[in-house]
């Protein structure tokens, strides 16, 4: 069979793109849905892309974001690696790492390639740049039956890692909606954010121990349930996004797949209360594995409503004892607060709200291709704030990130056309939780770019100022760096300064993300 072939701007194989038709189906949906989206137009042919030349030879002794996928489908990329490294093991990242200090050459880790903030581009001047692509690390190395731990190696997908996983009848249990393709070590060095909405809801919250090849030796932490002994190893690694060293492994905590499911919807006709439900349940010490509002707009924009109500989207699940009783508790306050219960499902799935929203959760980063050739921006940014401020804050950025991109689209803030805002709940905390904000709006066709460029900088202003996060589960990477600096204490910046010129004196690791170069 011949190897499929990933698409080259945007998400998935090549196979999985829609046809002409469907294309042209789906623009006249659009149209007829939003009041905006243009004509079809097709990407660059991968064929038909040129690349500079590359700065690097190749040794004789070894072996993505909104405007990403803008610039794909015109079939510009400008900041191309000079050399692509695939290490088989520890000792050929050594290798790498060495050869490319001494060619004075920067060095970008590669998992799946999923980062939405500019995290894998190595937009690093005029040095040249070898992507280290670490898709062959991709066992399960050791399974630890007794303690409910897998040591699994950096570059194994979310795919790869489970079905060698189920085969002991365990699973890690982290679905981030880069799942298909994403890779541990990349979870671990941007801090992903995952499929439970309370409780663990961050790989940091699986990391057991961490293994990191740097430029000046091996970092591997001890394993361990717990311990007080300094500043956690492991902590540092978790978020470096590569900047520190390379992730080749990691000890990670897994559980016994779930046998006992159970979910539902609650409609809410103010979206207000319905927040201060998701505040008491999260409240509530019940922990449930789903806990996500919709506003009626997200609702609608998923299928799971017709865009007149709020929706929560409650789940549990358990590999020991039934949880229906625990959904009985949980819906109690939603029902305090104003909302209406639908069918609750053992199984948690169906054609219900609940599925319509979980194949939609799946389907969003192949949608966003199609958004693209039909002429419509779509962007999504997250967020974390406390629950004392989170009225505010909400309607503070709905109403500026709604006015941005009116501005930046050349149309109407309200209206027929007008763009489109709306706005989630993914992962929720008892002090506060992470409102998740999706953008649609007609695309300036050939400087979608720039009008991009032009939206996150009013958001991500917006967010910063409101005092939320610049980025809850997205990572750093070079997109967010301006709010990021401003975001994090100067005395912490200055000692990761020193901790990097430690570990990586030729600062070629990664340079631009987290730290100027």
């Amino acid at each position: 069979m011949a190897e499929r072939r990933l698409k080259h701007w945007g998400w998935g194989y090549e196979d999985q793109a829609p046809t002409a038709t469907q294309l042209r189906e789906a623009a006249e949906g659009i149209r007829a849905r939003f009041g905006f989206g243009g004509e079809v137009e097709k990407p660059v042919p991968l064929e038909e892309v040129e690349l500079r030349a590359s700065r690097l030879k190749r040794p004789s002794g070894l072996g993505k974001a909104y405007r990403d996928v803008v610039r794909g489908f015109y079939g510009r990329f400008e900041n191309p690696p000079d050399l692509v490294a695939f290490p088989r093991d520890e000792s050929e990242i050594e290798a790498v790492l060495s050869w490319a200090e001494a060619e004075g050459a920067a060095v970008i880790p590669f998992g799946g390639g999923t980062s939405v903030v500019g995290g894998v581009e190595p937009r690093v001047g005029e040095r040249p740049v070898v992507s280290l692509d670490l898709r062959r690390l991709d066992r399960v190395l050791e399974v630890d039956p007794a303690s409910l731990a897998a040591r699994i190696q950096a570059g194994a997908t979310g795919p790869g890692l489970e079905d060698q996983l189920r085969e002991h009848g365990l699973t890690l249990r982290h679905f981030p909606q880069s799942f298909e393709y994403a890779t541990l070590g990349g979870w671990i060095a941007t801090r992903a954010g995952g499929h439970f909405a309370t409780l663990e809801t961050h790989i940091d919250d699986l990391v057991e121990s961490v293994r990191a090849i740097t430029p000046r030796g091996t970092w591997e932490s001890r394993r361990l349930p717990g311990s007080g002994a300094g500043p956690s190893p492991d902590r540092m690694l978790v978020g470096s996004e590569g900047i520190l060293g390379v992730i080749a492994e990691a000890w990670v905590r897994v559980r016994p797949r779930p046998r006992f499911k159970v979910s539902a919807g609650v409609t809410f006709k103010d979206f207000d209360e319905a927040a201060e439900a998701v505040r008491a349940i999260a409240q509530s010490g019940l922990h449930p594995a789903n806990c996500r509002l919709l506003d009626a707009a997200e609702a609608e924009l998923t299928g799971a409503g017709d865009g007149s109500a709020n929706l929560l989207i409650l789940g549990f699940e358990s590999a020991d004892h039934p949880v229906d009783h625990w959904m009985d508790l949980a819906l109690a306050p939603a029902r305090e607060h104003g909302g209406s219960t639908g069918e609750v499902r053992t199984s948690g799935g169906g054609d219900d709200a609940v599925g319509a929203w979980r194949g939609a959760f799946l389907l969003a980063p192949y949608l966003r291709d199609t958004f693209v050739a039909c002429g419509v921006l779509s962007e999504t940014f997250e967020t974390a704030i406390t629950w004392d401020r989170f009225e505010e804050f909400h309607a503070t950025v709905m109403e500026t990130t709604r006015r941005a991109v009116a501005a930046a689209s050349g149309v109407p803030a309200d209206g027929p056309g007008a763009p489109r805002v709306s706005c989630r709940l993914t992962h929720v905390y008892p002090d506060g939780a992470a409102p998740y904000f999706t953008v649609l709006a007609p695309a300036i066709r050939g400087g979608e770019v720039e009008q991009w460029d032009e939206i996150k900088a009013a958001v991500s202003e917006a967010l910063i100022d409101a005092g939320g996060t610049i980025t809850h589960h997205h990572a750093v990477g070079r997109d967010h760096r301006p709010w990021y600096d401003r975001q994090r204490p100067a005395p912490f910046a200055a000692a990761l300064r020193a901790a990097k010129a430690e570990l990586d004196p030729a600062g070629m690791l990664n340079p631009g993300v987290l730290l100027d170069p």
